[in-house]
C-alpha cells in the first residue's frame, strides 16, 4: 500500500468512526466515549467504548442485561440503512452486509460491515 493509500484509508477510518458516533448520539442522546474503525479489504469494523446511556446501565447492573441487548439490536435493525450510508459514502463501495454486537464487561459495541468485492478481489470477473 503507498501511503497516499495508507492516508487515504485513514480518513475514510475517521469519517466512518465520526459518523457513526454521531447517528449513535442523535439517536441515543449521546454517542461513544471512543471509536476506531479497521478497514482491511472488504471488511470494515468500527469499535465503539462507552456506549451505554444511564438508563442502560441500570438495567445492567439491575440483571437485566437482555433487555439492553435486544434494545440495541432493535435500534440497529432500524439504523441499519443509515450506519450502511455512511460506510458506503466514505468508502464509495456497496455494503453487502451489516452486523452488529455489543458487550457489557468491557462496555462495547463492534459494528461490521462487509463491502462488495472489488474487481480481482474475489469478484466476479464479466
Amino acid at each position: 500500500m503507498t501511503s497516499s493509500e495508507v492516508s487515504d484509508r485513514g480518513r475514510q477510518a475517521a469519517s466512518i468512526s465520526n459518523a457513526i458516533t454521531r447517528l449513535h448520539r442523535e439517536h441515543y442522546g449521546r454517542g461513544a466515549n471512543t471509536a476506531r474503525t479497521i478497514i482491511q479489504r472488504n471488511y470494515v469494523v468500527c469499535f465503539l467504548d462507552d456506549i451505554y446511556t444511564p438508563v442502560e446501565r441500570t438495567l445492567i447492573e439491575a440483571g437485566r442485561p437482555e433487555a439492553v441487548r435486544e434494545t440495541r439490536n432493535l435500534f440497529q435493525d432500524a439504523m441499519g440503512p443509515s450506519f450502511r450510508e455512511a460506510v458506503e459514502a466514505a468508502m464509495g463501495r456497496k455494503v453487502v452486509a451489516f452486523m452488529s454486537q455489543v458487550c457489557f464487561d468491557p462496555d462495547m459495541a463492534a459494528e461490521v460491515f462487509v463491502l462488495e468485492p472489488e474487481r480481482g478481489d474475489g469478484a466476479p470477473e464479466g
